[in-house]
Formats: C-alpha cells, sequence, structure tokens
C-alpha cells in the first residue's frame, strides 16, 4: 500500500510543476481595447493603469471609479458610456496590485496606499482643486472611506469630495462574511503561497460567480478576462498580500465607519440584497441604523 501512495505522488509532482508553469491567458480583444484607451502614470516606482474619457460638454462634473477585488478598472465597462453622457470626465484605474498596474512582490498592500494612489492620479490629472464624485465597489467602498476621512479632516493632499456612492462592499467588518478561500489567504498562514499558485480558473470562476445574483452572472467571456486582469503580471500571487484589507477593515473600523457616520458629504448606497458576502438584512440594518446622520438614497437592485 506504501509503495502505491509513493507512485502517484511521484506521478502526481510533474504534473504539478507543468501545471504551475501554465502562461496566463492572451488578452482578449476586449482587454485589448480597453488597455489601448488608457494611459499609465508613475507612484512611487510603479505603473498605475488609468483610464480617461471627456464627456458631457457645459457639465464641470467629475466621476473617479473605485473597483473591486480581485477585478479591475474593466468593471466599469458597461456604464461607461452612460457615465460618460452625464459627466465632463470619467476617470478609472486599476489598483496597485490589480489589472495593468503594477503588481510588486513582496509588498505589503494596504487601504491606506491604495487611497494615496487615487490622491496622486488626481493631481497627475490637474484636478487637485477639482470637486469630485466617487462611485466605488467592495475593496473600493474602503478606499472610499479613507479618502471620505482624509476629506473630512483637510489632510495634505486630501481630494474635495462632492458626493459618494458605494456599492455592495464589507464596510461593516461584523456584518462581512468573506469566502472560504478569502479567510485561508488573508490570515497568511503556510499555505498562502501554495494556494495563491494553485488557483485556476475553475476555481476563480465558480468562487466569483457565487456573489452574483442569479439574473447578473457574467459570461464566460467576462470570467476569462476578470482572470486574465488577474493573472496578468502574475497578480495571483499578490492575492494573499491584498487580502490584508479585510484585517485592515476590524483594526480601522472606527476610522473607517466613523467617516461615514459623521460626514455632511451627500452619500448613496446600492445594494443587492442576494450578496452572500454582505448579507441582508443584516447589512442594511446596519447601515440604516449607523448613518442617520447623513443625507443617505438607499436602492435595491
Amino acid at each position: 500500500m506504501r509503495e502505491w501512495w509513493l507512485l502517484v505522488g511521484l506521478l502526481c509532482i510533474p504534473l504539478l510543476a507543468v501545471y504551475l508553469h501554465i502562461p496566463p491567458p492572451q488578452l482578449s480583444p476586449a482587454l485589448l481595447t480597453w488597455r489601448s484607451a488608457g494611459a499609465f502614470f508613475t507612484f512611487r516606482s510603479n505603473n498605475i493603469f488609468y483610464r480617461e474619457t471627456y464627456g458631457a460638454v457645459g457639465s464641470s462634473d467629475v466621476v473617479i471609479l473605485l473597483h473591486g477585488f480581485p477585478t479591475s478598472s474593466l468593471d466599469w465597462y458597461k456604464i461607461w458610456e452612460p457615465l460618460n453622457r452625464r459627466f465632463n470626465r470619467v476617470i478609472a484605474l486599476d489598483f496597485l496590485g490589480f489589472g495593468f498596474s503594477d503588481k510588486p512582490r513582496p509588498h505589503r498592500y494596504s487601504i491606506f496606499e491604495q487611497a494615496s494612489v487615487v490622491e496622486a492620479l488626481v493631481s497627475h490629472l490637474g484636478l487637485t482643486e477639482q470637486r469630485v464624485n466617487l462611485l466605488s465597489h467592495d475593496y473600493g467602498d474602503t478606499v472610499a472611506l479613507e479618502l471620505l476621512y482624509r476629506s473630512d479632516h483637510n489632510r495634505t493632499g486630501h481630494l474635495t469630495i462632492n458626493s459618494l456612492c458605494l456599492s455592495n462592499g464589507g464596510i461593516f467588518p461584523e456584518t462581512h462574511h468573506p469566502r472560504f478561500l478569502q479567510k485561508l489567504l488573508k490570515d497568511s498562514s503556510f499555505l498562502s503561497p501554495v494556494l495563491t499558485r494553485l488557483t485556476n480558473y475553475m476555481v476563480f470562476s465558480k468562487g466569483l460567480g457565487d456573489v452574483f445574483g442569479p439574473y447578473t452572472q457574467p459570461t464566460d467571456a467576462e470570467f476569462l478576462d476578470m482572470w486574465t486582469g488577474v493573472r496578468f503580471n502574475d497578480g495571483n500571487l499578490v492575492m494573499d498580500s491584498i487580502l490584508q484589507f479585510i484585517n485592515q477593515r476590524d483594526q480601522h473600523r472606527d476610522r473607517w465607519v466613523g467617516a461615514l457616520t459623521s460626514t455632511f458629504i451627500p452619500v448613496h448606497m446600492i445594494y443587492g440584497p442576494l450578496d452572500p458576502v454582505n448579507p441582508h438584512p443584516q447589512f442594511i440594518f446596519l447601515y440604516q441604523w449607523g448613518a442617520k446622520r447623513i443625507w443617505s438614497l438607499y436602492s435595491e437592485i
């Protein structure tokens, strides 16, 4: 019996070696088009991808789009044109470690750093004195709350925020339920380096598909584009470090939830009640209880 298991182990070694050297998927036409329509700027020696378009004539409104985990600015492609008809400038970026932006490793990724990336982009685009609107999702919600905190406390280099729109993000640690794989990776266990290398398209698409509603499931092509964005520049190998944002939400709850509950900036929450990570009704109950002081509109999709 022992010899049988040894034989299986020896056969698995070359198969594992082949798997670990599978190249990332080629960029699809959609991804190539998205990248060619964007540009890069430098933040602390790292290249950050962003896309900017000019839209509505006669409007001076600017909207900045902050994407979720583990995807990229491509998240916004379906609503880009409608936003372009409403705003004078529509801007989106890939956070450090995501999409087409650099993915340094080893690196201590943090929400604070990502907020600084956004501030640097605003400065790069000459919008420091411009009032901006923020539209965020998931991971981007927490970045937006850090930007809100800095704005309300007049921190050096802060954005001047005109309005904030959040959507389905774990802004309350007590109602946030990470997926099983996220729990393993965020705790930086000895398994993390192995899991980041063994995660494949099937695992990725199944896990991500579980957080979409039955009528909003991405197409196979969209799932593959998301996975390609993760694999680009070996981004799968930094997922465990990026996932420290879950622990950071716990550590800095008072700062970020406090910013939400004390601000006088108009805030809008878009919430899909089938979200298994931030489940209904616990999330909405806490949001409505905690956000009594702000101008808040509640939408269910």
